[in-house]
């Protein structure tokens, strides 16, 4: 703090404060967290049912552990505002005093905290307000011309929005200006930057304020401004959302549910596969996953698609990974020749999601069972995500070295736009926010085109590598994209990662004939009918489910999965350690309770067979639903992993475990006397 604001501060104490100091709902989650690249300490503070988070961009010598800042912050924290404290600059910077002026410098960091938002679960869909104060106001501005409609209000406290007036023309978001009537000088700087603002906005004059709201009051005068300011754009999803279900009490209900449930056996019963008959003439059968990292769900998964293969003609496995890391399973279990590939398949985190030991089983079983088969007969494997592009655009030049040394020269030109973010490819979507940088979509976008001219002529010399090609050209073009959207909120780049998906489950569909049946294995976020989910319903995303609905209708099922107890693989942050988590008990008012009233240890819900009315009523409303990803955060399990949606609209059918286990990581080689080039060595 500077000597100003600490004599302030003393000030106001002594007189006294005209409003008590809010106090956090005991349900408020707090923790300290590190904003990337750099780890920028930060205090997050999430209270219950959150309408919008509020990321700070203090001023000049202020800090996130200003008492003036979290003042601010917990007043608005008691109006239901997520809030974000976190310092702009790294101890050693803020020793520049330069820096705390250089507001694309301050604006940059601010851009990088909203993209952390938007990786973490329990905020990633919370609209987003900026608050800057003094010289953090500009760069608040900065960033919120850069990242546009992802902002949704901005508000500026004693600011100096003149820091931003270049690009002020190109702020849409709803902009609040607070100034003291004491501050002169910032009075007319702020008048000059509204005059720029073509956005909705306003100044506020709070009567008898300094520069740093000081006097006995004013303070809470200009926060109710901003509180005010952020309600009115930062919106809420109340009034667009039915009522939830309230919890099942009526003693009737455990009693009818239990009725539809069809008990099934241990996995490793031969029945319990054989319970999943019923979706053999499927031409696509999707099965889910409550989390990411559950051992039973694996495993339930390898032998519904086992029975599917053996008994139903099924030919083709399409999970949630990565393409070029699927590849190598693919190569392995089809008996193809080994390519080397740096790092390893499934080395990036989280490496428990596939190298684990239920799915090397999995793997070995289809390796064996294609052992006995023709080359054309054999099943194959494929990965549906766009993450890793730095190996597609490995396999991609690797692929044209081989058919056509010419058209590998000018690709390779083509993806030196890309080359300087090879090793951070989140970096290149914040460096093509910038004006004037050149984009790489275009020449990228190009390769595909070229590939795909020359389709006949390459096909000719061998069909499936050029298909993995054209897929791993297709992946770059779309991973492309996808850095780039991230930075405008998580609809947008979860939209396109969804849509890669199915787009590359057609074309492997096409690839592989009219007769071609396929298993998809994704969670249950991208398998279930989004339209009949929060994500669909108030968040306008889409998903793998959905499109397959409405592209194969009837000839498609959508089998979720869930749990109620047990442990969980799972990370407690992106890029953290795996750690063995306990599952909390499921919350009253949700799916998860209402199947653990049915008191079985495991059982199928088939919402297509003619089913009670009474049943259909309980499974077809607006309940929460538990989904864990590879982030898993009891303490705010609230807010991180339930999400309103209705079961039986959204699934085909359910299949229930009342206890499960967390998944066995698989790290190196299980016997060291395996073929190196197996797809899971180290």
């Amino acid at each position: 703090m500077t000597d100003d604001e600490t004599v302030a501060w003393l000030d106001q104490t002594l007189a006294g404060p005209e409003t008590d100091t809010p106090v956090a709902s005991a349900n408020t989650h707090k923790r300290q967290v590190s904003i990337p690249p750099i780890g920028l300490p930060g205090d997050l503070t999430v209270p219950p049912n959150p309408r919008g988070i509020i990321l700070f961009a203090h001023g000049s010598g202020s800090s996130r552990q200003s008492p003036r800042n979290i003042y601010v912050a917990e007043k608005l924290n008691a109006e239901g505002f997520a809030t974000l404290l976190f310092d702009l600059c790294t101890p050693e910077a803020g020793q520049d005093r330069r820096n705390v002026f250089d507001s694309p410098l301050l604006a940059g960091r601010v851009v990088e905290a909203s993209i952390w938002i938007t990786s973490e679960p329990d905020l990633e869909d919370l609209p987003l307000g900026l608050f800057g104060a003094s010289t953090g106001a500009g760069a608040a501005l900065v960033a919120a011309a850069e990242l546009k409609g992802r902002v949704g209000a901005v508000v500026s406290r004693g600011g100096r929005p003149d820091l931003a007036m270049v690009l002020l023309p190109q702020v849409i978001s709803p902009t609040l200006l607070v100034v003291g009537s004491l501050d002169h000088e910032v009075i007319g700087l702020n008048k000059m930057a509204l005059a720029e603002l073509t956005c909705t906005k306003n100044l506020e004059v709070v009567a008898g304020a300094g520069h740093l709201f000081e006097e006995a009051g004013t303070l809470d005068n200009a926060i109710d401004h901003a509180a005010d300011w952020f309600k009115a754009h930062l919106g809420s999803d109340d009034a667009i959302r039915p009522s939830p279900a309230p919890p099942s009490k009526g003693s009737a209900a455990p009693s009818i549910l239990k009725e539809a449930a069809e008990e099934l056996p241990s996995i490793t019963d031969p029945n319990f596969a054989k319970a999943f008959d019923r979706f053999g003439s499927k031409r696509v059968v999707l099965l889910g996953e409550a989390s990411h990292g559950t051992s039973e769900f694996y495993r339930a998964r390898a032998a519904i698609t086992r029975r599917l293969i053996e008994e139903h003609g099924f030919s083709v496995v399409a999970v949630e990974a990565d393409w070029p890391d699927a590849a190598a399973v693919d190569r392995y279990v089809r008996h193809r020749s080994q390519k080397t590939m740096k790092p390893a398949p499934f080395a990036r985190f989280p490496t428990w999601m596939w190298r684990n030991v239920e799915f090397d089983t999995f793997t070995r079983y289809l390796h064996q069972h294609n052992s006995t088969k023709k080359s054309a007969d054999r099943v194959a494997f494929y990965g549906l995500d766009l993450y890793n592009m730095n190996a597609s655009i490995a396999a991609v030049l690797a692929y044209l070295d081989r058919v056509d040394e010419t058209a590998a020269s000018v690709a390779r030109s083509r993806y030196a736009c890309l080359s300087a973010w090879s090793h951070d490819p989140a970096a290149y979507g914040r460096a093509a926010l910038s004006p004037g940088f050149s984009v790489c979509e275009t020449p990228v976008t190009q390769i595909l085109l070229d590939l795909l001219k020359k389709e006949l002529p390459y096909t000719a010399q061998d069909g499936d590598q050029f298909f993995d090609a054209a897929q791993n050209a297709r992946l770059v073009a779309n991973a492309e994209r996808y850095y780039r959207v991230m930075y405008y909120g998580s609809q947008l780049s979860w939209n396109l990662r969804d849509q890669h998906m199915f787009q590359t489950l057609r074309q492997i569909m096409a690839h592989g004939g009219a007769d071609r049946k396929v298993v998809v294995w994704a969670h249950n976020s991208h398998i279930g009918d989004a339209r009949y989910t929060d994500m669909g319903r108030t968040r306008g995303e889409l998903n793998i489910g959905q499109l397959c609905r409405e592209e194969y209708g009837d000839t498609a099922a959508l089998i979720g999965f869930g749990t109620a107890s047990g442990t969980v693989a799972a990370a407690s942050e992106w890029d953290a350690p795996m750690e063995t988590k306990d599952i909390r008990p499921p919350r009253a008012e949700s799916y998860e309770a209402l199947c653990h009233s049915v008191g079985s240890e495991r059982f199928l819900w088939d919402f297509k067979k003619e089913q009670s009315p009474e049943f259909m009523q309980l499974v077809n409303q607006q309940r929460l639903q538990r989904y864990i990803g590879v982030i898993y955060r009891p303490e705010s399990e609230r807010a991180s992993h339930y999400s309103y949606a209705n079961l039986s609209d959204q699934y085909d059918a359910f299949v229930w475990f009342e206890k499960t286990r967390a998944v066995t990581a698989l790290p190196t080689l299980t016997n060291t006397t395996e073929d190196e080039t197996y797809p899971f060595g180290l």
